[in-house]
């Protein structure tokens, strides 16, 4: 059995991979890609907690798969607003989104 310190160095590498990710990258589809790490880290730590402290309650597997409803949600509309934004300037760079402004 993999003992539960090991999910939650994963997580943590994931989520500090994905804050890495969002912070450095000037491309929205990789700061989206980034968030999703984020949030699928967060998912992990819902999942291991309810298996590791009470293994006979599933409370924590339904918040993690409303958590990826969520996510997915999220993702389509920010893919919704990306092509948008391609389609007005032709570039998805963060610094060139000023020209949406006027």
């Amino acid at each position: 059995m993999i003992h539960m310190e090991y999910y939650l160095v994963v997580s943590t590498i994931m989520m500090f991979v994905g804050i890495y990710g969002f912070v450095t990258r000037r491309n929205l589809l990789a700061m989206l890609i980034s968030v999703e790490l984020i949030l699928n880290s967060v998912d992990i730590n819902f999942v291991v907690f309810n298996r590791f402290l009470f293994p006979g309650q599933l409370e924590g597997f339904f918040f993690a798969l409303f958590a990826i409803g969520v996510s997915a949600a999220e993702t389509a509309v920010a893919i919704a607003i990306i092509i948008n934004i391609y389609r007005n300037i032709r570039n998805i760079q963060v610094r060139n989104l000023r020209e949406m402004k006027w």
